[in-house]
């Protein structure tokens, strides 16, 4: 095997992924170099990354792979400037409109040639959020649900199912409230898990396009459409459904209210459950389900930030990274590098397998089939970074001081028209 160069490491801790050998005859067409740019840098994503990029280069035996990894935060400010000259041919990034600024510059290639293939309809739940204009600009390679986590103990307790409509999640929340529990936990100190309530009732209330043309900001924040999705939260809000004093608490502040029983569920994101049960809470204390229906008439649409690799328009050795792009996406390599050991995701591939594990299976099968719904980033991803800063400010301001909403969305809509007009 040919050697791999590393920007950050003086050798190379491969994760195991096989050799490939027996693929190399039928890829010896590859040749040259590829160069990988990657901001895998924590230490399990970098075994990862450092164990595609040698599995890779033994496949090909005329190819050359050199892989540069730097920090995940760095290359948020390097990544334009890495595009822009001598860039590498695959870089790592994110779905959505976070990839639209590179799109737009016309430093991202257009591969729909690639979702054009009969393999990547296995990733048919994901092709709107790599989709701009029509055009696919990207292939995913991990992901993770949101959904309601929630204390299934207590549900048996009080005689409650898992709801599947809004009339069913309001009944719910009016028995926990009256055994004196609060139906949700959540912390709002740092703004960003309001912008996941807003992300799902929107998204049950209008759909997934109306979300996203908000999001673009197509959509005035002061449309009657979006004062529904008010209307709706504030049903929940009225009800006195959340913890007392949220914006005073971080995500991890606001776990205790659930694992002592004060409250009883929590919207978040599936890397939630091992705090939930470092606190003590077993699997059969715990349990999960879907977000439920609000307008019948739309298809789920789900949060699962997604992580990316794309081709930059100036690559050199396009066919190289275009099989590389089939390679990681694949079901074999889709399971290994989201197993439990490695990314401890879910795989983005409808033929692969996840681990033994409840609530990753779970999710497994509510994302990979989602092909109608689609696919958020979630809020801070989706909007423009200073619109989503200054929403989620409105969001937090909003469960607070609902009263406020007339006030809130104006500013918003100030906003909006500087930012996107």
């Amino acid at each position: 095997m040919r050697s791999i160069t590393l920007a950050l490491a003086a050798s190379t801790a491969l994760l195991s992924f096989g050799t490939g050998a027996a693929l190399a005859d039928a890829h010896s067409s590859l040749e040259g170099t590829l160069r990988i740019s990657s901001d895998m840098s924590n230490p399990a994503p970098r075994a990862v990354m450092e164990g595609l990029a040698a599995e890779f280069d033994e496949m090909h035996p005329n190819l050359d792979v050199e892989l540069t990894i730097v920090d995940r935060e760095a290359w948020k400010t390097q990544i334009r400037n890495a595009l822009s000259a001598n860039p590498p041919d695959v870089v790592n990034w994110y779905a959505a409109n976070r990839m639209r600024p590179y799109v737009d510059a016309g430093l991202f290639m257009d591969i729909s040639d690639l979702w054009a293939e009969p393999e990547f309809e296995a990733m048919a739940s994901t092709r709107g959020a790599m989709t701009i204009d029509g055009a696919q600009y990207g292939v995913p390679y991990t992901y993770y649900q949101w959904g309601v986590y929630y204390r299934e103990d207590i549900f048996d307790e009080l005689g409650l199912t898992e709801p599947t409509t809004w009339e069913e999640e309001k009944a719910n929340c009016q028995a926990i409230l009256d055994s004196g529990r609060k139906c949700y936990t959540i912390g709002t100190k740092f703004l960003w898990t309001a912008g996941g309530w807003f992300d799902y009732i929107n998204a049950r209330t209008h759909g997934y396009d109306f979300h996203m043309e908000l999001a673009r900001g197509e959509v005035p924040w002061t449309d009657d459409r979006v004062r529904q999705t008010f209307a709706n939260w504030r049903e929940l809000i009225d009800m006195g459904a959340y913890i007392d004093d949220h914006q005073n608490y971080s995500w991890q502040e606001a776990l205790p209210f659930m694992l002592n029983g004060e409250a009883t569920s929590y919207l978040m994101g599936n890397f939630a459950v091992a705090a939930m049960r470092d606190g003590g809470l077993t699997d059969d204390q715990l349990d999960f389900y879907q977000f439920v229906k609000i307008n019948p008439d739309v298809d789920y649409a789900e949060d699962a930030p997604t992580d990316t690799f794309h081709i930059a328009s100036g690559a050199q050795n396009v066919d190289a990274a275009k099989e590389f792009l089939r390679f990681v996406t694949s079901p074999d390599v889709q399971t290994r590098i989201n197993a439990g050991d490695a990314l401890g995701q879910l795989p983005v591939n409808a033929n692969s397998s996840v681990d033994d594990d409840e609530f990753l299976q779970q999710g497994f099968e509510m994302l990979s089939s989602n092909a109608q719904g689609g696919i958020m980033q979630f809020f801070d991803r989706d909007l423009d970074a200073e619109m989503a800063s200054i929403a989620m400010e409105g969001l937090q301001e909003f469960m607070v001081f609902p009263d406020n909403l007339d006030d809130i969305l104006a500013r918003l809509e100030d906003a909006r028209q500087r930012i996107y007009e």
